[in-house]
């Protein structure tokens, strides 16, 4: 039997060996895993990182959008106020803006269109910026001719006001002027009524030849004949009416074929015998004679004779006629 000098391999150094290369690839795959976990926890914090700046501008754009929202309808209401304080404007001014009005009203419902949309996009709200704008720009030049306008309104008012007050004052000479006139008519009214004079009151008895006597019996009287002057210095020349008023005994007016009635100043209407017209002329003496006849017989006692003219009683005479003898 030979013997060899070379070492001999047991299995305890196989074990080993073996032992060995499972821990150089338990390593290696620990290796491989933990560049791997490295790897990813870094693509995680960057994704997140991009994620979280990605939600960042998007707030950020949102946070952008929603002021410049905010502020388009702090603009708005502000414009909306300026229009509601030219609310008291007059009617007549109102009148001329309508047609800016109407323009205004068609901006007015495009911006709140926009405002009340919780998802207006960025350019919308520029459109609606540009609407303010532009509205701001036509309620500027209402206002200025509101201001116009208010100020002509003023001038008219205070122009209307002086005028007033001068027609006030005009229209108070004109009243005092007129009082004064007709105060003035009255007084020359009553300064131009004539006055009679001279009265004369005649009884006549007619004879069968046509002759005529005076006569106080009152059964011979056929007749009388009353004659009066009448006459004014301020009197203007023309025409006027006369009333005589003859009154019986029992103390009536004798009415005739002829008789009316008249007003007087003071006493009312009366019956008159006789209206008589007669022309004057300025501060010229003027004859009147008139002829009573009242058809039956004249009765004994007292005839009273009352002229008038312009209502008033200008003279009056009486004349008695008695009741006669027996051979009278």
């Amino acid at each position: 039997m030979s013997t060899s000098n070379s070492p001999l391999t047991t299995n305890t150094d196989v074990q080993m060996q073996n032992a060995d290369n499972k821990s150089g690839m338990k390593n290696a795959v620990i290796g491989v895993l933990a560049v791997a976990l490295v790897s990813l926890g870094g693509y995680t914090i960057y994704d997140k990182s991009n994620n979280t700046k990605t939600i960042q501008q998007q707030e950020t754009k949102i946070a952008s959008i929603s002021d410049e929202k905010s502020n388009l309808q702090s603009s708005f209401d502000a414009s909306l106020a300026r229009l509601d304080s030219m609310a008291t404007v007059t009617t007549s001014l109102q009148n001329q803006l309508t047609e800016k009005n109407s323009e205004i009203a068609k901006d007015k419902e495009e911006i709140r269109k926009i405002l009340n949309n919780k998802n207006a996009t960025a350019k919308e709200l520029a459109r609606a910026k540009t609407l303010i704008a532009n509205l701001n720009e036509k309620i500027s030049g209402m206002e200025q001719e509101v201001a116009r306008l208010t100020q002509e309104n003023q001038t008219l008012t205070q122009d209307k006001m002086v005028l007033t007050a001068d027609k006030e004052k005009l229209t108070q000479d004109l009243a005092t002027t007129t009082t004064v006139k007709t105060e003035l008519e009255k007084k020359v009214d009553v300064a131009s009524t004539l006055n009679a004079s001279n009265i004369l009151i005649t009884p006549y008895n007619v004879k069968r030849n046509g002759k005529e006597k005076v006569s106080t019996t009152a059964k011979r009287v056929d007749k009388i004949v009353v004659s009066f002057d009448v006459a004014n210095r301020i009197i203007q020349p023309g025409s006027t009416d006369l009333y005589v008023v003859v009154m019986g005994p029992d103390g009536q007016p004798i009415a005739n074929g002829t008789s009316g009635s008249f007003t007087t100043r003071e006493e009312g209407d009366k019956t008159y015998t006789a209206k008589l017209p007669v022309d004057l002329e300025t501060a010229k003496t003027k004859n009147v004679a008139f002829t009573f006849n009242p058809g039956t017989s004249f009765q004994k006692g007292n005839y009273k004779i009352q002229i008038y003219q312009n209502g008033f009683l200008i003279g009056e005479g009486t004349r008695e006629l008695k009741k006669g003898g027996l051979f009278s």
